[in-house]
């Protein structure tokens, strides 16, 4: 017989209740994501006792590498994975974007929470208040730690210049603001918001001029695949779009073996019970490029709260009670806008990045 996990504690009325340990990396922008999931599952589950654990990871400790040279799949995800193989944790909350689309084995996404601005954000240095990247000056320099963004801004913005800049959000904000270094940095649109530092954003980048990472803007919930407890409670919690448009972004990236270390991007859009998804590769200098718009229909069949209950994983998510022929269709449109592009060439010119980025 299994040993029993489950962890219970008295409450201070005389009431057993039982505790729901939920892992985050320790920086603040994490606890902050982490305590608004652990917000919506207490309002949804009051009988339950949760108790937030935080931990470093490699991601966090190496500061002086970009992150697309370090050589590490799971650069935010692998102490807090190891926490969960050693039920030290129940539960992880990630940015989906961290998320390797492979997860270790016995591992699976239960939740995908409703996405937040998946855009990209400008922030300038306060003495360039009111320009955009357009009407920066010639040579500005630019902090970003993401080939993703920096190909295409060098693509569409050739007057600027690009160097890595590394840290969590409180850390680059105080290197841009305090020297002289950078005119202005590209972070998540998201985060900013989640920090409450809105007021930053200078300028939200559209499709046209930098499409985002796979999963950005979106919480995830990983478990243990085996806790299907977790993974029926934690169901709640999903967003059906945000879980639709994240699996097709997620198989896109997936099929192409893409990473951290290739320039990849994608936008999704949601529209008449259609979902669109485009996706691009693009060479580390921006020069080369392929971007294509395929669509599926992800209309919920008349058995989809039968079969939105079945545990099916797509992509590493388990979303029960998201119709899973939805699933299966924006699975498999990921996978075909890839197989457009690696027909078109895209497997040499990330091939080419890849060697690239490793000779940098």
């Amino acid at each position: 017989m299994e040993e029993q996990k489950y962890k219970y504690i008295r409450k201070g009325d005389g009431t057993v209740c039982r505790l729901i340990r939920i892992g985050t990396r320790k920086s603040e922008l994490a606890r902050i994501q982490t305590k608004s999931v652990a917000e919506k599952l207490k309002e949804l589950h009051p009988d339950i006792s949760l108790e937030i654990v935080a931990m470093s990871t490699i991601g966090d400790k190496i500061l002086d590498t970009a992150l697309s040279k370090i050589g590490e799949k799971s650069l935010f995800t692998k102490e807090l994975e190891t926490a969960l193989e050693k039920n030290m944790v129940d539960l992880v909350v990630h940015s989906l974007k961290d998320l390797p689309t492979t997860l270790p084995p016995g591992f699976t996404i239960a939740a995908v929470l409703k996405r937040e601005n998946p855009h990209d954000a400008v922030v300038l240095h306060p003495k360039h208040v009111g320009k955009t990247l357009d009407t920066l000056p010639e040579k500005s320099v630019i902090g970003t730690s993401s080939l993703r963004r920096a190909a295409q801004l060098k693509r569409r913005f050739p007057h600027l210049e690009f160097k890595d800049i590394r840290g969590n959000l409180n850390t680059r904000l105080k290197k841009l603001d305090e020297k002289e270094d950078f005119a202005a940095i590209i972070l998540a649109a998201a985060g900013l918001k989640r920090m409450g530092w809105e007021n930053r954003i200078s300028q939200i980048l559209e499709p046209g001029d930098c499409m985002y990472a796979v999963g950005q803007g979106a919480l995830a919930v990983e478990v243990r695949a085996k806790d299907t407890d977790l993974l029926e409670m934690l169901s709640v919690l999903n967003d059906t779009e945000t879980v639709l448009r994240c699996i097709s972004e997620r198989a896109f990236l997936r099929h192409l073996e893409g990473g951290c270390s290739v320039p990849v991007a994608v936008h999704t859009l949601v529209k008449d019970s259609q979902l669109y998804l485009t996706g691009a590769v693009y060479s580390l200098d921006g020069s080369e490029s392929l971007k294509d718009t395929m669509q599926t229909s992800i209309a919920a069949s008349d058995k989809s709260s039968e079969e939105g209950d079945q545990q099916e994983e797509h992509v590493g998510v388990t979303a029960l009670k998201v119709c899973s022929v939805s699933q299966a269709n924006a699975e498999r449109l990921g996978v075909e806008l890839a197989s457009l592009l690696l027909s078109k060439g895209a497997k040499e010119i990330l091939t080419v990045a890849r060697q690239l980025n490793d000779a940098r």
